[in-house]
């Protein structure tokens, strides 16, 4: 049994990026030299990849040559740790910060911080020794964020600060062996990064000649996405709609500052035709706001370039400015809709453009900015200001109801990944979501609704869905002289909702919605009683009791279905 399951196994380990060797079939990540299966002390055999499983491993290539005998599983780490490899990634882990301690010591420069790289470099090599270099201290004229990026994504060096927090003109890396003389591979690291440098400061001194008015020239040539046809196509054509958007949102913020935002619009992807961003596609929007404070733009026009690509990722960090702010919604607006537009909608899970990354993005801005009622109330300005853009340019929206839905299963998976129940975030979006932070309040606040309570009121406004249905309209008002004498259910839930109105008006004018769940709950018992036995019968065949006591339901039930939809949040 063992020896199929093994088998199996193997195969179906899946890599990113496999590869096969000389004339055999199986296809992995490396080189497949030995197998080691045991089970307790005894040799587990079974053939793959033309191998055949024993208890020999294989220690450092270089410090432990030859094979490792593997007595039982539980000597595995051990027996490997003595011939230097370190088979676990935490163990790993510890080495390399400790090597890097070391350096910071020898060099009495400090390592930036970096996990992601530390998680990386772990991965890189079996037995971690650390080792540092330096640069000409000349490449330090070339902003901090393309050196970086040279040592960390291209080499995987750590960057090295001064005392005062700068960057430093020294970096640390990772060998995998023990070296006779570790200056000889410290030279030979530092040659490599040298050319990398030599041909950054290059690019940023010629950039540096150029402008922003001929960059932006030849992005009138630059298709942005063809689709959109040839009035509508090129990245320039972009930049202007991003423009007139943006200027309609500031317009609606009353923004001081809206001859920067206007400005920043225009300029926002200028820098993606620098030779800079050529060589370096990751520092778009850093290196845009590098060369406007060198071609003399204010400060917050350099900024708001390089925030509008802002956030970069899930949970990536949101623009500080709300030049920036507007900027990067305008932008993600645009790309949207007008790719709905021309029928390049995510399908499955295919969304080759990014346009749900783009969504949350805009979701994560007004959801950040959203306590002042005009930014929360945004969504459909841009939405609005984006169809009318693209229409000036010939591209027109047909129906918006595909995108509106787009847009609110964006909002739902926002609100879920905060640990929202599903069935409460799709209560609070099914009345309205054009306003994400009070959205978020609504569905935050269904928690204080046990499910008791969300049933009763689940069928309340099921009977009033199910006399809608049959046309049986509830009466204009209620005439409190037609309920019951000979019970006083009615009359309690009269007086219960007249109490509850009461009591939640303040919480209702400050968007205290847990207040008025509060408040809600208070009243299942006098909708219970209206429903139990002893009750009264809603759908009674005298036509005035019928449309008076749906008329009672529906002003106990409208002024919550305005914040929830119970028939959504009650399983």
């Amino acid at each position: 049994l063992l020896p199929a399951l093994l088998a199996d196994v193997a195969k179906g380990i899946a890599w990113p990026k496999s590869q096969r060797w000389g004339w055999n079939e199986i296809t992995f990540v490396r080189p497949v030299q030995w197998l080691v299966a045991l089970f307790g002390g005894e040799v587990v055999p079974f053939t793959w990849a033309r191998l055949t499983s024993g208890r020999t491993s294989r220690g450092h290539r270089f410090l432990s040559p030859g094979g490792v005998e593997i007595s039982t599983p539980d000597a595995y780490v051990e027996a490997l740790r003595a011939a230097h490899v370190v088979v676990d990634p935490e163990a790993r882990k510890v080495l390399v910060r400790a090597e890097l301690v070391k350096l910071e010591t020898a060099t009495g420069c400090k390592v930036r911080e970096d996990q992601a790289l530390l998680d990386e470099v772990i991965h890189l090599g079996e037995y971690p020794v650390g080792v540092s270099g330096q640069f000409d201290p000349s490449f330090l004229e070339v902003p901090e964020e393309i050196i970086v990026l040279s040592m960390r994504t291209h080499q995987r060096y750590f960057a090295m600060e001064d005392s005062s927090g700068k960057l430093a003109n020294r970096f640390a890396t990772m060998m995998a062996t023990i070296v006779k003389d570790d200056t000889v591979v410290a030279k030979g690291n530092e040659k490599v990064l040298a050319a990398r440098l030599s041909d950054a400061k290059f690019f940023f001194a010629q950039d540096r000649q150029a402008s922003f008015e001929a960059w932006n020239d030849s992005n009138e040539r630059v298709v942005f996405q063809a689709k959109l046809g040839d009035g509508a196509k090129t990245t320039g054509h972009k930049t202007r709609r991003i423009e007139a958007v943006a200027t309609q949102i500031a317009n609606h913020l009353d923004l001081p500052d809206a001859n920067h935002v206007r400005t920043a619009a225009l300029n926002c992807k200028a820098d993606l035709r620098s030779s800079a961003v050529n060589e370096f596609p990751e520092l778009q929007g850093t290196m845009g706001r590098h060369y406007a404070i060198h071609f003399g733009y204010d400060p917050a026009v350099a900024t708001a370039i390089e925030e509008h690509w802002w956030p970069k990722g899930q949970g990536g960090a949101l623009p500080s400015t709300d030049v920036g702010a507007v900027i990067a919604i305008a932008d993600r607006m645009d790309t949207i809709v007008g790719c709905f537009a021309v029928g390049l909608e995510p399908s499955g899970s295919n969304d080759p453009l990014g346009l749900r990354r783009a969504a949350i993005g805009i979701w994560q801005i007004l959801l950040a900015r959203g306590t002042d009622a005009k930014w929360a109330k945004l969504w459909r300005v841009a939405f609005d200001a984006s169809r009318e853009a693209l229409a000036f340019y010939g591209v027109r929206l047909r129906t918006e109801g595909p995108l509106i839905e787009f847009f609110l299963q964006r909002l739902r998976g926002i609100l879920v990944d905060q640990g929202i129940p599903a069935a409460d975030a799709d209560a609070a979006l099914a009345q309205q979501f054009d306003d994400p932070v009070d959205v978020l309040a609504r569905a935050r606040a269904l928690a204080r609704v046990p499910a008791p309570a969300r049933k009763v009121f689940k069928r309340v406004a099921n009977i009033l869905d199910d006399a809608k249905v049959k046309e049986i309209a509830p009466a204009a008002s209620i005439d409190p002289s037609l309920f019951a004498t000979d019970r006083t259910v009615e009359q309690d839930l009269y007086a219960a909702i007249t109490c509850a109105q009461a009591r939640e008006v303040e919480p209702r004018r400050t968007r205290d919605y847990a207040a008025v769940f509060d408040s809600l709950v208070q009243l299942q018992p006098a909708v219970d009683a209206f429903f139990d036995k002893g009750g009264v019968m809603v759908m009674d065949p005298d036509a005035k009791l019928r449309a008076n006591r749906l008329a009672l339901l529906h002003w106990l039930i409208t002024p919550y279905l305005s914040i929830a939809d119970f028939r959504v949040a009650t399983p």
